[in-house]
């Protein structure tokens, strides 16, 4: 499959590899595969179930670079509202995650049949799907229908929490300046209180530094702007150390000055990194239903052997990869998910026009002058 020219190379490596140790973190934690294969593989298995899911941070610095990039390029505040900016961020995420959803329900579905496993979740109810599908699952304390969608929650709340931030602030400095400082409390309060994890403000220290490197790499100054940023985020550690924290200024802080070099856009030039990348979000989305069918068919076989195990996830990380591939190319790209969002808003034109030729819902569907 083609790749968008216009695409950044360095961020697409890194969201690549951060893809890959999620998915890493999950094989080593889900199922009889994962099971096994730790006993078997202790160290390694360990290290990818403990630090695996540390990639999230590579997620979010990302995410800030490039909302910063898209809602205020130099720094200026937000003057439109928000509201259209957030539905629109809405269906880009919602469309393929519900069709993943999906997938999902019909994995474990099929999965239950063959294994009785704690992966797999109950199933499905209406109000479940409904709170998932309103991104409300996580702060509602709703068990989750698939691995890993909580940071699709959270990845709208930090977007809506940063494009009200922005508009808030009328004045070119200050609108920034909010961003920085409630980036500033959360990496010094509210990051540090695990309770909080279901919600934005846990996370915006990580989105924050990612917003400041992108504003910091436009200035004439950036290695003082850099270093201004370091020195907070430094501190912060100080006051208590959090690996993640770490990970997430080095993150920004590559970014930064990549972008100011030139790196960012031309490097590093390997493509099937820039494809991965490119579809993280669908390798991200899918990978999970496809675990489960692989850990299904696993016990349905009757195998137990280590090396059966490492076979097994090898073949579920590929079927994941292939999965993802097609999933990107009719779901998640720009082309289909707007042929998925015309379909959507044609049927319900078709539902609310049927609706108002019923004589008790016509009135409600009547056309006003």
């Amino acid at each position: 499959m083609a790749i968008n020219s216009n695409r950044m190379p360095l961020i697409d490596a890194l969201k690549a590899i951060a893809a890959l140790l999620v998915l890493s973190n999950h094989f080593s934690s889900y199922g009889p595969l994962a099971a096994i294969a730790r006993d078997a593989f202790p160290g390694l298995f360990g290290w990818l179930f403990e630090y695996g899911r540390m990639a999230v941070q590579i997620f979010l610095v990302i995410a800030g670079f490039l909302a910063a990039r898209a809602l205020s390029r130099e720094g200026q505040a937000l003057a439109v509202s928000p509201l259209p900016l957030l539905w629109k961020r809405y269906l880009r995420l919602a469309v393929p995650y519900l069709a993943a959803i999906g997938l999902a329900i019909a994995a474990a579905a099929l999965a239950d049949q063959w294994m009785d496993d704690e992966a797999i979740p109950a199933r499905a109810t209406f109000s479940q799907w409904l709170a998932h599908a309103l991104l409300l699952h996580g702060v509602l304390g709703i068990d989750a229908l698939s691995a890993g969608v909580w940071y699709i929650a959270i990845d709208f709340q930090l977007f809506a929490l940063m494009a009200v931030l922005l508009w808030s602030g009328r004045i070119r400095i200050l609108a920034p300046a909010l961003v920085l400082l409630v980036a500033t409390a959360s990496l010094f309060w509210f990051n540090r209180d695990a309770e909080l994890d279901n919600w934005a403000i846990y996370f915006f220290g990580s989105y924050g530094l990612g917003a400041a490197a992108w504003w910091a790499s436009d200035r004439r100054q950036m290695s003082a702007w850099l270093g201004v940023i370091a020195t907070v985020a430094i501190a912060a550690l100080v006051v208590d150390f959090r690996l993640r924290i770490a990970l997430a200024l080095a993150v920004a802080m590559t970014l930064g000055f990549s972008r100011r070099t030139g790196l960012l856009d031309q490097w590093p030039n390997f493509r099937p990194l820039s494809f991965l990348g490119q579809i993280s979000y669908s390798v991200f989305l899918v990978h999970f239903p496809v675990l489960l069918l692989a850990n299904a068919v696993y016990t349905r076989l009757e195998l137990d052997s280590p090396t059966s195990a490492i076979l097994g996830l090898v073949a579920a990380l590929t079927a994941s990869l292939l999965a993802a591939t097609a999933f990107y190319r009719w779901i998640e790209s720009p082309a289909a998910s707007a042929r998925i969002t015309a379909a959507l808003g044609w049927l319900f034109e078709k539902v609310q026009e049927l609706a108002g030729r019923l004589p008790l819902l016509g009135a409600l569907f009547a056309r006003r002058a």
